[in-house]
C-alpha cells in the first residue's frame, strides 16, 4: 500500500496549479482519453509477447491513467482514487455469488446470464435511461471494431442466430468478397465501403468459429508484417540504396526473403 500511496501523492504535485507540471496540471478527462486507450493496448501487446518485465512497466503505465482520472475527479469533488477501488471491489463480489455468497450454476450459460442481468440491474440503480430490450444491450460503442464484431456475434449465437457448421461461415467469406468483387467493377465506392465493412465482418465470424481472437491475430499479423518490412529496409539501406530506387521485383524478392527467415 505504501507504494500505492507515494504515486497518489507524486499525482497531487503533479497536478498542483502552482508548483506542479505544466503539462499534468492542464489535462482533463477528454484529454486523457488517447493516452489512456494507447496504454491499454500497450498492455495487451506486452501480454501477447509474453515480455513479463515489459508488462510490469506498462501495467504502471496504465495504472497512472486510472491514479490520473481519480486526482481529477477528486479535484472536482466527484469521487477518488479509493472510490474507485471500493467500486470495483463491490462490483466483483456482487457479479460473483458463486464464490462470495454460497450460490451455484450449473453451466457457463446460466453465469452468463446473471451476470448480464447484474449489469442491467447496475444500470436502473444508476438511473440510466433503459435501453429498447435486445440481448445487445450493454456492448460498449467505444470498442475497437473487431472486439465489437466478436462481441456482437457472440451475444447474438448465445440466443441462436448463428452458423450450425463452419462451412457455412467460409462459404459467406467468400459471397462476401465476390460481393466486393461487383462493387469494385461498378465503382460505386459507397457499395464498396458496405462490402469491405460485411467482409470484415464475415471474417471475424470465422475467426470467432475458429476460436481464434480476432483483435489479437491482427495485431500479431501487424507485428509480423512490421519485423518483415523492417528486414527490407535494412537490407536495401545495406546496398546503399533507398525504398524508392528498389523495383518492385527487388522489393518482393526481400520479402520473400524475409519471410524464410
Amino acid at each position: 500500500m505504501k507504494h500505492t500511496l507515494r504515486l497518489l501523492e507524486i499525482m497531487a504535485r503533479l497536478r498542483d496549479p502552482e508548483t506542479g507540471c505544466p503539462w499534468d496540471a492542464r489535462q482533463d478527462f477528454a484529454s486523457l482519453v488517447p493516452y489512456t486507450l494507447e496504454e491499454a493496448y500497450e498492455v495487451a501487446d506486452a501480454a501477447e509477447r509474453g515480455d513479463t518485465e515489459d508488462l510490469k512497466d506498462e501495467l504502471g503505465d496504465l495504472l497512472l491513467q486510472v491514479v490520473f482520472h481519480s486526482r481529477i475527479a477528486e479535484e472536482r469533488g466527484l469521487f477518488g482514487f479509493d472510490d474507485v477501488a471500493e467500486a470495483i471491489s463491490d462490483k466483483l463480489i456482487r457479479r460473483h455469488p458463486h464464490v462470495f455468497a454460497g450460490a451455484s450454476f450449473e453451466t457457463d450459460a446460466e453465469r452468463q446470464q446473471f451476470w448480464d442481468a447484474s449489469k442491467a440491474a447496475e444500470r436502473r440503480e444508476k438511473g440510466k435511461p433503459e435501453p429498447a430490450e435486445s440481448v445487445l444491450n450493454g456492448l460498449s460503442p467505444k470498442l475497437p471494431a473487431l472486439m465489437a464484431a466478436q462481441k456482437l456475434q457472440k451475444r447474438a449465437a448465445r440466443h441462436g442466430l448463428d452458423w450450425p457448421e463452419i462451412g457455412g461461415v467460409f462459404d459467406k467469406v467468400r459471397e462476401e468478397l465476390d460481393e466486393l468483387r461487383e462493387a469494385h467493377a461498378a465503382s460505386d465506392k459507397a457499395h464498396i465501403r458496405e462490402e469491405i465493412g460485411d467482409l470484415l465482418f464475415a471474417a471475424v465470424n470465422l475467426a470467432r468459429h475458429l476460436s481464434i481472437d480476432a483483435e489479437s491475430a491482427l495485431r500479431d499479423s501487424n507485428r509480423k508484417f512490421t519485423r518483415r518490412f523492417r528486414y527490407i529496409e535494412q537490407q536495401v539501406t545495406a546496398r546503399g540504396k533507398s525504398l524508392a530506387e528498389c523495383t518492385l521485383a527487388e522489393l518482393d524478392a526481400l520479402w520473400n526473403e524475409a519471410k524464410r527467415m
